[in-house]
C-alpha cells in the first residue's frame, strides 16, 4: 500500500513508533537508509540486536534534522503519544518538501475496541464490541488509554501543516491468525472484507490509511 504512494529504494525512511523493528526490517529490502524510534528501551535493545538506527525518542521529539526523509511511516501508534498533534507536527517537520507521511490509524466506526477496555474497574484485553459507538465522555471511561480516530479527526491533526492529501481511505483487517490456522476461511473473510472497502461500508473498517505529501517552498518562501 505504501508503495502505490512512493518509491522506497534507496528512500531515506523513518519508522514512528518501531517497536521491535518488524518494519525497520521490511523497509531495508528497499533501502539501507532506515531508521526507527520507539519510547520501550526494551524494545530499542530488541530491535537493536539486528538492526541499526533505532532510537530511544518520543514522537513529539524526533532527534532528527528538518527535511531529512524522503518517507515518514506510522502504524498504530499516533493513537498512543502523549501528544498526536505535536507528534503529527514533528512527523511533518522531519519530511523533506515532497516526501511523504503514511500513517494507520485506528478507525472510531469500527465495532470493536481492539485494545481492550476497562469493564467494572479491571482491564479487559481482546477486542471489545461497541465501546467506540458510544459518545466520548463514556468511550473514554472504558477506554482512557488509546484515542480512536474520525476521518475527519484524523485529518485534524494535520490541518495546519504544510501538507497536501494524497490519500485517505479505511480499510479492514487481513485476520493473519485466522488464515494461518484456517486458510479457507481466512480467504473467505478476506475476499468479502476486501469487497467491503469497495463500498460504502468501508466506513466501518478497522483502521485509516491517511497519505500526505509535504508541500515544497518556492525561492519567495511561499508554499507550494
Amino acid at each position: 500500500m505504501v508503495r502505490r504512494h512512493v518509491s522506497l529504494e534507496d528512500a531515506r525512511i523513518l519508522d514512528v513508533g518501531c517497536g521491535i523493528g518488524t518494519y525497520v526490517r521490511r523497509f531495508r529490502q528497499y533501502s539501507l537508509d532506515v531508521h526507527g524510534i520507539e519510547v520501550e528501551p526494551e524494545r530499542v535493545a530488541e530491535a537493536s540486536r539486528e538492526l541499526p538506527n533505532i532510537v530511544l525518542a518520543r514522537g513529539e521529539d524526533l532527534p532528527y534534522p528538518d527535511d531529512h526523509f524522503d518517507l515518514v511511516f506510522s502504524n498504530e501508534v499516533i493513537e498512543h503519544v502523549d501528544d498526536d498533534r505535536a507528534t503529527a507536527a514533528e512527523m511533518v517537520r522531519v519530511t523533506r518538501p515532497g516526501g511523504t507521511i503514511a500513517l494507520f490509524a485506528p478507525n472510531r466506526l469500527y465495532p470493536f475496541e481492539t485494545h481492550g477496555a476497562y469493564l467494572g474497574g479491571r482491564y479487559v484485553f481482546g477486542n471489545i464490541p461497541l465501546v467506540n459507538w458510544l459518545p466520548d465522555p463514556l468511550r473514554d471511561r472504558f477506554a482512557p488509554h488509546v484515542r480512536i480516530y474520525t476521518q475527519r479527526g484524523l485529518r485534524q491533526l494535520f490541518a495546519s501543516q504544510p501538507v497536501r492529501l494524497v490519500q485517505h481511505r479505511v480499510i479492514y483487517p487481513g485476520f493473519d491468525n485466522i488464515s494461518a490456522r484456517r486458510p479457507v476461511l481466512g480467504r473467505l473473510l478476506r475476499r468479502a472484507l476486501y469487497t467491503a472497502e469497495t463500498t460504502p461500508l468501508q466506513a466501518f473498517g478497522l483502521s485509516h490509511f491517511l497519505v500526505l505529501r509535504k508541500k515544497a517552498t518556492t525561492a519567495t518562501g511561499k508554499v507550494d
